[in-house]
């Protein structure tokens, strides 16, 4: 859409300073809702993180009982090995096949007590991980709920200024309809760069309204007259006259 090219600049300069007003009330309304979404954000975060954890610890469990379930198999054959290689004792015919029996024995025994040691280990562990996972659910549930909250105080905040921020977003697209677009992006460049979001200010007691700066008599009379597009020469933003 054209934009007005026959504004005088006191015109411009009133548009500029309503829009200003709009912009100031929408920055008003958002931050009525403060760090809450970044609150919400990081809660969430670490919801989704302390999840990640459980599907890790859960995996840990899983492997400590594979492990000890393994073992134990490994037990019961050693066993079955060592009565097998006993019954063949009974039936040797040479004290050489009876030593070799015995070595295979002494073999087996090793391999049960490898595995008790294996499935202490991992039984320990299991326990571990078991505790583990008992407090991460814990905290999982706790930080949901307060998750929960914390969205719930947000989308009342939103809701209740919902209808208010769009209305204002609306008559700020109307006015921005009306300024020439040299003259809207120098302001939202200023606004972008200015702490408070404050681009157009009046002359308050001889001074910018936004960084307190003396400002010439010489510039306050043409501020004043409103022929001129005045900028604050320390911190750049636009100078109404205070009757605007």
């Amino acid at each position: 859409m054209a934009r007005a090219k026959e504004l005088t600049v006191e015109d411009k300069l009133k548009y500029l300073y309503e829009l200003q007003q709009v912009d100031t009330k929408i920055d008003n309304l958002r931050t009525l809702a403060g760090e809450l979404p970044q609150e919400v954000k990081d809660m969430a975060d670490e919801v989704e993180g302390l999840k990640t954890r459980l599907a890790n610890i859960e995996n840990d469990i899983k492997e400590c009982e594979t492990q000890i379930s393994d073992h134990r198999v490994r037990t019961e054959n050693a066993n079955a090995s060592i009565a097998r290689y006993k019954e063949q004792q009974n039936s040797v015919r040479n004290n050489r096949e009876f030593d070799n029996l015995n070595k295979e024995i002494e073999y087996q025994e090793l391999e049960i007590e490898a595995s008790a040691r294996k499935i202490k280990h991992f039984t320990a562990e299991l326990e571990l991980r078991q505790a583990d996972k008992a407090k991460t659910t814990s905290d999982i549930e706790e930080r949901t709920v307060d998750l929960n909250q914390k969205r719930a105080e947000l989308d009342q905040i939103l809701a209740e200024t919902k209808s208010e921020t769009e209305a204002l977003v609306l008559k700020a697209g109307e006015l921005e309809k009306k300024i020439d677009e040299r003259l809207l992006t120098a302001f939202k460049r200023i606004r972008k760069n200015a702490r408070n979001g404050l681009a157009v200010v009046k002359v308050e007691r001889d001074s910018c309204g936004g960084c307190h700066a003396k400002v010439p008599a010489q510039q306050q009379l043409d501020i004043r007259t409103r022929k001129r597009v005045i900028v604050c020469e320390f911190c750049g933003r636009i100078l109404v006259d205070p009757e605007m």
